[in-house]
């Protein structure tokens, strides 16, 4: 029962008190203590158990599943079990009323002591559920590693689909991880603990008219395992900073491009978000964002007053570190060869420690793909350039860009607000979900953040740009009915039934059903089908329904060809065809190098899903936005999602091990979808259209490739020539001046700006 000493506390003092006392000495009485705390006290348990995982699932099948757990936990254990007398108990403003109808009579509560220091989502899922097969009732399964973390897993009952009368063990919810010696950072989790005490329960299912049963008590469980309780605390907080920071900090406000402080701060939160993101994967060195370690190493840190943080360690970072290659990394010369070179570290002379702070960026790998570009131009300011980042050493280039340190750090801080949650590189799915902020909170800033461009309501805002969130629910399901769809037009079955053909794809395309229902030429086809997919989205908003797509069919790809002999086989199949078709020969000759890169990437994540999706990216989805903005944070999440799938190693000579993320910059684009060049159904009119046509394909297909900062220049130099080339062949081929010139002006690859026509 709960100890006298925290019997008075609120929910999330007693929440807090029994979760600083799992020391990870006697973790079934801790469990049990933390379950007193949040109301579920109960004497029902079962005296004298073993606790042999073997024992407890003896009478189990031995799916792969089962004979995993056996091999991770050392035990496992039925804590208690909670029914309408516990209720009444506990929560005497129940007493008289019926909280015994239902499916479920009452809750289980086990613990599982596993062996290793951490596991994956999908581990955890897979024992919750194996755990939870023995029972016909919901069953909470609270897990400690070897390294004292606390994992909390709730499965989900629903009804069999081809079964109404069997009930199917569904998604599962699970706050993970948690170390109850990070006091700091539990601070998010004690009050998600404090939602899930009983007393909180039964009033959110008085307040949504659930029924007073523990069918009722499973959704408000669900409810507040809901990453969405965690994303709107998050969001306050943010968009409270997000506020505090438009006012502080200072921006350009001269040159031949100038953007409002809204963007400046929303594209400093995207990077940084990203940052945290990768940083769940030790990509990058987390004392450069803790202060008393990183203080030292600059000269007269000052929290409140200086702002040299932002400069010298996260510009540094941002674009001398995560966009450039390891060998190619120092300190600029401070001359005019250098000027403009954004590869160079910068700011030595505010440094205290430079080979310390170096040191940390050195851990680094190159990430590229276009997020840490820096977004001043080539070109000086008096030669019709501009400053945006202003990653410059020269002060007087600077004026007027300032970000003030407290902004980072100290109670109102965005790393102190970012270091308060837990981030998972690894979106929700219906089946599995993590109480942790996912890739998919990046959309929702995004479209939250919105209003901030217009000083009118949100409402009017969001109307002005087209932006509302769509529910991921909704999402999920016109992905899998046009993926199905067009997956059962683009192959066949064997036997010719179209109906029972459409069905099963939809089968393959579910994440909780999973079933071999295909032949081996099925399979062939089917695998096919998928590289032949190409998904747009003219409104592609913060990415939702192309990552929807890519993750079903990565899915269907996983199912279809676990090891991934037949996809191997046919993006080195595309390859060749792609070299062949290439205008110039140059990008033939290259062909033998993307050959040796597509085996070696299948040969370095045989077991991820890296393969399946890079080459998804880089040859089925496409997205347009009139916001550029928007593109941004739609490519952040698909370089997560390649980015989760990577393996790092302690190799520097190869890049730690990561495999340089491709750019994205032509296959997200700003433009208007709305609007066309005109009545010209398409640009191809002439030969000499055609060819160019081909040599700006041929040119972009590298760019994408390119991991090298000069040659990601050279390859936009040449597009701008190619462009201009293009405007003047249209002109001969009947295109308005004025149509040709938008031709020869939109620049894919200019972060700031959006076409105002688009051809698909």
């Amino acid at each position: 029962m709960v100890n006298n000493r925290n019997a008075s506390l609120d929910p999330r003092g007693r929440a807090a008190a029994a979760l600083a006392l799992m020391t990870g000495d006697d973790f079934p009485s801790e469990a049990g203590a933390l379950l007193d705390a949040l109301g579920y006290a109960s004497d029902r348990t079962i005296q004298d158990q073993s606790g042999d995982p073997a024992d407890f699932l003896a009478n189990a099948p031995d799916t792969q599943a089962k004979l995993a757990l056996i091999a991770e936990a050392g035990s496992i254990r039925l804590l208690r079990q909670v029914a309408d007398a516990e209720i009444a108990a506990s929560a005497p403003q129940s007493a008289g009323a019926a909280f015994d109808g239902g499916g479920a009579r009452s809750f289980l509560f086990l613990s599982a002591e596993l062996r290793r220091a951490s596991y994956s989502r999908s581990e955890y899922a897979e024992f919750a559920r194996e755990i939870n097969k023995r029972y016909n009732i919901p069953a909470v399964v609270l897990f400690r590693t070897s390294a004292n973390r606390l994992t909390i897993a709730f499965v989900h009952r629903r009804p069999n689909k081809r079964n109404p009368d069997r009930d199917v063990l569904g998604s599962v919810s699970l706050i993970r991880e948690i170390n109850p010696s990070d006091h700091e950072r539990n601070r998010v989790w004690v009050d998600i603990l404090a939602e899930l005490s009983l007393a909180s329960r039964l009033e959110w299912m008085r307040r949504n008219g659930k029924p007073r049963n523990f069918d009722g008590l499973a959704d408000a469980w669900l409810d507040d395992l809901g990453a969405q309780e965690l994303n709107k605390r998050f969001y306050r907080e943010l968009f409270e900073w997000f506020e505090r920071a438009c006012g502080q900090a200072q921006f350009p406000t001269t040159g031949s491009k100038v953007i409002g402080a809204e963007e400046h701060v929303i594209r400093l939160i995207t990077r940084l978000l990203f940052i945290w993101f990768i940083k769940e994967k030790g990509l990058v060195a987390p004392e450069l964002f803790t202060e008393a370690q990183i203080a030292p190493l600059l000269k007269d840190y000052a929290r409140e007053t200086g702002d040299s943080y932002y400069r010298a360690v996260l510009q540094n970072l941002f674009f001398a570190t995560l966009n450039t290659e390891i060998p190619q990394r120092g300190f600029s010369a401070q001359a005019n060869r250098t000027h403009r070179d954004f590869s160079r570290y910068r700011y030595r002379g505010e440094m205290a420690d430079p080979d310390a702070l170096l040191a940390l960026f050195r851990a680094t790998p190159v990430i590229n793909g276009g997020l840490f570009d820096c977004l001043d131009s080539e070109q000086a300011n008096g030669d019709g350039g501009w400053r945006i980042d202003c990653f410059t050493d020269n002060p007087a280039s600077r004026n007027g860009y300032s970000i003030p340190n407290r902004l980072f750090f100290g109670g109102g801080g965005l790393v102190r607000l970012f270091d308060r949650y837990k981030f998972t590189v690894e979106e929700n799915t219906p089946v599995e979900q993590d109480v942790a902020l996912d890739p998919e909170l990046l959309g929702k800033v995004f479209e939250n953040l919105l209003a901030a461009y217009n000083p009118e309501t949100r409402e009017n805002a969001r109307k002005q740009t087209g932006s509302f969130y769509t529910p991921r629910e909704v999402v999920d399901y016109m992905v899998d009915e046009a993926l199905a769809e067009a997956l059962a037009d683009k192959a066949a079955p064997d036997d010719g039934d179209r109906r029972y053909w459409r069905e099963r794809i939809g089968y393959l395309l579910d994440y909780a059903d999973a079933a071999d229902m295909f032949t081996p030429n099925e399979t062939d086809r089917l695998v096919r089908a998928i590289a032949q997919l190409r998904i747009l989205d003219p409104a592609v908003g913060s990415g939702a329904f192309p990552m929807s797509a890519l993750h079903k069919l990565t899915l269907a790809l996983r199912r279809l060809d676990p090891e991934n002999a037949r996809w191997q086989a046919l993006q080195r199949e595309l390859a060749g065809e792609q070299a062949t078709a290439a205008f110039h020969l140059s990008l033939r000759r290259d062909r033998d190098a993307r050959l040796d890169d597509i085996s070696a990437v299948f040969e370095a994540y045989h077991e991820s899903d890296f393969g399946r999706k890079l080459y998804l990216i880089q040859n089925s989805v496409f997205g347009a936005d009139i916001q550029a903005v928007a593109c941004q944070i739609a490519k952040l999440r698909f370089f997560i999602s390649l980015a989760i799938e990577q393996n790092p190693t302690a190799d520097p000579n190869r890049n730690y091990g990561i495999h340089p993320l491709p750019n994205l910059e032509t296959r997200f684009v700003a433009a208007d979808a709305l609007l066309s060049l005109g009545p010209q159904k398409t640009l191809a009119q002439t030969d000499a259209v055609q060819k160019l046509e081909r040599e700006i394909a041929d040119n972009r297909e590298r760019h994408f490739h390119a991991s090298k900062r000069r040659e990601k220049l050279q390859r936009r130099r040449k597009d701008a020539t190619l462009r201009a080339r293009l405007a003047k062949a249209l002109q001969k081929a009947e295109f308005s001046a004025e149509d040709a010139a938008k031709v020869a002006e939109w620049d894919p690859y200019d972060q700031n700006a959006a076409a105002d026509w688009f051809d698909p």
